[in-house]
């Protein structure tokens, strides 16, 4: 499966939109990136099942004290997550991705977790198992890992969310670690997008049950299409949101600008979670520009 012509079409016209408003506010894009993080961690771990709240992580990264008593590996979970995600978004346009790198993330995900395993794929004896699926053997796994990454670099004819799908879903299906796997996985995507001028997306622990069932698919039928809508999906939604900042429009909640427009609240999360309006979210609530006028003929997916 592949991206559709318009979504390809719409992405075009945001990142050609995105790319002439970004000149000369590079500041505000960075201070969207950092205001973002917290959501970025507590949605990525959320997936893993941590039990911290949105709340809880932006505490836990401002270094305050949180209301109850909470594991102190979760605690360097945020943490470390939020310390990967910052030196990937620094350094994405150093290097392209390899293995190196990988390694060098995940060493800093899980160290002072677990320094048995952090920075190195697993052993011989070291098996995996997610739900049913047994991930390959540790024998394999460098190999394996050495492979995707020369195909997706070698690889100039795809498209590029095409390949970052396939990507995602064939080192999620390799899990080249005993740990951290997943949030490892997530924070590439960003990797990727930002070496070709993206900015960075959040898999949302809402959608978990769309983002897991793009592994079945995959892994049963070979079938990359739900991956892929979930990846444009995120990266439409971030586009909007960066682009409504770049205008400098007036940003009120889709609640407020339903009621304001006196529209079916329905209708519009139904066009919000298809990116059907320039809606995006902030710490789990739509938000969308008050100038902007509904046209419920008007589709981008």
């Amino acid at each position: 499966m592949a991206v559709t012509k318009p979504i390809k079409n719409n992405i075009t016209a945001l990142k050609s939109e995105f790319d002439s408003l970004r000149k000369g506010k590079e500041s505000l894009l960075a201070m969207i990136d950092e205001a973002e993080a917290p959501e970025s961690v507590y949605n990525s771990n959320a997936i893993e099942n941590s039990t911290l709240t949105l709340k809880e992580t932006e505490k836990i990264l401002l270094d305050m004290e949180v209301s109850r008593d909470v594991s102190v590996r979760e605690v360097y979970e945020a943490k470390n997550l939020a310390r990967v995600i910052g030196y990937m978004r620094s350094k994405a346009q150093e290097t392209e991705i390899n293995p190196e790198i990988i390694l060098l993330l995940h060493q800093m995900l899980i160290g002072g977790i677990n320094d048995d395993i952090s920075g190195r794929f697993r052993k011989p004896g070291e098996y995996v198992r997610v739900g049913t699926y047994i991930a390959p053997a540790p024998e394999l796994v460098e190999k394996m890992i050495n492979e995707i990454i020369i195909k997706y670099t070698s690889d100039l004819s795809e498209y590029f969310l095409d390949k970052i799908a396939k990507f995602h879903l064939e080192f999620e299906t390799i899990h080249p670690f005993c740990d951290g796997n997943g949030r490892i996985g997530r924070v590439l995507i960003c990797f990727q997008l930002q070496r070709l001028g993206f900015p960075m997306v959040i898999i949302r622990d809402r959608d978990k049950k769309e983002y897991y069932k793009s592994f079945d698919e995959y892994r049963e039928q070979k079938n990359t299409k739900q991956m892929e809508k979930v990846v444009s999906l995120a990266l439409i939604e971030s586009l909007h949101k960066r682009i409504t900042y770049l205008k400098g429009e007036q940003i009120i909640t889709l609640s407020a600008f339903t009621k304001n427009n006196k529209l079916s609240a329905t209708a519009m999360t139904n066009a919000a979670r298809r990116q059907n309006i320039p809606a995006f979210r902030e710490k789990g609530v739509w938000k969308i520009s008050e100038s902007f006028i509904y046209n419920p003929r008007k589709k981008n997916i």
